[in-house]
C-alpha cells in the first residue's frame, strides 16, 4: 500500500514538479500533474493536516506562462482566486489587484478602481467589496513564494517580489531592521499585485523624435505614476534593438532595479526587450550602468525612475564614454524635472535631446509633448498612446 505513493513521490521529486524546486519551478505535463494530484489526495487522507502541505492547482502546464488570466489567477488563495475567475474585465486592461487584511478587495482597471463582490461583480461601493481575511492574503504569500518565503529574502527586503509572467507582487507589513539596513518584513498585511502588460508597437510613433539620423537622442520620459512611462521606454528598447526599416538595431543594456522593465523570473526577462539587449536584473542604477559599460559594451543605456545623486553622477559618466540614455521620471512637465536640485543640473545643461511628457486624461499612456534640448516644443497633440 505504502509502495505507490512512495513511488509517486520519487518521481515527482526526480523531475522537480514538487513546490519549491529552483529549476523547473511550477512546471510540469498534464502526466505529472495528475500523479502529482494523485499523491496529494493520498497525502491528505493518510497524515494529520499541516505535516504536509501541498497543492497541485499552483502547477503551470509546460511551455504555458503566466500571461493569461487562468494561470495568473493560481498565485491567490483559493477564495479570492474563485473570485478573480468570475470577474468580467479585460485582463489586457487590469492593472492592479489589492490584498488588505479586514479590508475590501480591491482592483485597478483601465485607470479605474473597482471593489469586487463575492460574486465577482464590480462596484464603486464599498460595501459590496469582499473583505479579504488574514489567512487569505498568507495563503496567497505561501502560493507566491512556493511555500518557501527564505527563498525569496533578498528580493522581500526590496518591498517586492517578481513572478514568472513580469507581473510585480508589492508586500507590506512589519519591517525588520539590522542596523540601518532592512533586515526582512514580516507580518505581511499588505499586498499589490501590479499586472505586467506588454504593448508591442506603442512607440513607433515617438520613435522618429527619438531617432536622429543614424543616431539616438538622450531621451527622458517624463510621467505622472501609473501613465504608463514604463510600459513606452519597454517599446522603446524593444524597437531599438531589434532595429526597424529605418534603424538598424543597436546593442542596449538595461538597467532593470525593480524588474519593472525586463520582468526577469530567474534571470530570464519575461518581456520581449529585442534581440540585441543585456539586461541587468535587480540591480543598483548606479552601479549597474558603469558595469554594463566596462562589459557588455552597449550603445544605448536605459534605466527606470532615476533622481539619486548616485544616478545623476553615473548618467555623466555613462554620456562621456559615448553611450547613449534612454531614460524615465516621475513629473507631469519640464518644469517639474528643473525644481528637482538634482535634475534640474542636467536640464540646465542639455544633457537630455528629447523629454517625451506622459499623462493620463481620457487614457492612460497618451503623450502630451515632445520638446527638445532648448525646450523647443516638437509635438503637442494627444494621438499616441501605450
Amino acid at each position: 500500500m505504502m509502495l505507490v505513493p512512495f513511488c509517486v513521490f520519487i518521481y515527482i521529486r526526480k523531475y522537480r514538479i514538487f513546490p519549491g524546486e529552483e529549476k523547473n519551478r511550477n512546471v510540469c505535463s498534464c502526466k505529472e500533474e495528475t500523479l502529482y494530484g494523485f499523491f496529494c489526495v493520498w497525502i491528505k487522507k493518510n497524515f494529520p493536516k499541516g505535516i504536509f502541505h501541498v497543492q497541485p492547482h499552483i502547477l503551470v502546464k509546460r511551455g504555458e506562462d503566466m500571461k493569461g488570466k487562468d494561470d495568473f489567477v493560481r498565485i491567490f488563495a483559493t477564495g479570492i482566486r474563485e473570485i478573480l475567475q468570475k470577474i468580467d474585465v479585460d485582463f489586457e486592461k487590469l492593472q492592479e489587484i489589492r490584498l488588505r487584511v479586514d479590508k475590501p478587495l480591491l482592483i485597478t482597471c483601465a485607470g479605474r478602481e473597482y471593489f469586487v463582490s463575492v460574486k465577482g461583480r464590480l462596484s464603486t461601493r464599498e460595501a459590496d467589496g469582499y473583505m479579504v481575511q488574514k489567512k487569505e492574503l498568507l495563503e496567497t504569500m505561501e502560493y507566491i513564494a512556493n511555500y518557501s518565503l527564505y527563498a525569496f529574502e533578498d528580493e522581500l527586503k526590496q518591498g517586492f517580489i517578481t513572478i514568472q509572467g513580469g507581473h510585480r507582487v508589492g508586500i507590506a507589513g512589519k519591517i525588520i531592521m539590522d542596523g540601518e539596513r532592512i533586515k526582512s518584513v514580516k507580518y505581511i498585511s499588505f499586498i499589490n499585485v501590479r499586472l505586467s502588460h506588454q504593448i508591442k508597437g506603442c512607440a513607433t510613433d515617438v520613435l522618429p523624435y527619438v531617432i536622429q539620423g543614424d543616431e539616438i537622442c538622450h531621451t527622458l520620459i517624463i510621467s505622472p505614476p501609473r501613465c504608463g512611462k514604463t510600459t513606452l521606454l519597454m517599446d522603446l528598447i524593444r524597437q531599438l534593438s531589434t532595429g526597424t526599416s529605418y534603424f538598424q538595431g543597436s546593442t542596449i543594456g538595461v538597467v532593470d532595479e525593480r524588474s519593472e522593465i525586463g520582468g526577469a523570473y530567474l534571470g530570464v526577462p519575461q518581456n520581449d526587450l529585442g534581440i540585441r539587449t543585456d539586461v541587468l536584473d535587480c540591480c543598483p542604477k548606479a552601479e549597474g550602468m558603469m558595469m554594463l559599460v566596462r562589459s557588455m559594451s552597449p550603445r544605448i543605456i536605459a534605466v527606470d525612475e532615476i533622481g539619486d545623486y548616485e544616478d545623476i553622477h553615473a548618467i555623466e559618466s555613462v554620456i562621456h564614454c559615448g553611450c547613449k540614455l534612454l531614460a524615465t521620471v516621475h513629473g507631469s512637465s519640464i518644469e517639474d524635472v528643473k525644481r528637482k536640485p538634482l535634475l534640474q543640473k542636467l536640464v540646465l545643461e542639455r544633457v537630455f535631446e528629447r523629454y517625451i511628457i506622459l499623462h493620463n486624461y481620457k487614457q492612460i499612456g497618451k503623450v502630451k509633448e515632445i520638446f527638445d534640448e532648448r525646450g523647443t516644443r516638437l509635438y503637442d497633440k494627444e494621438v499616441f498612446s501605450c
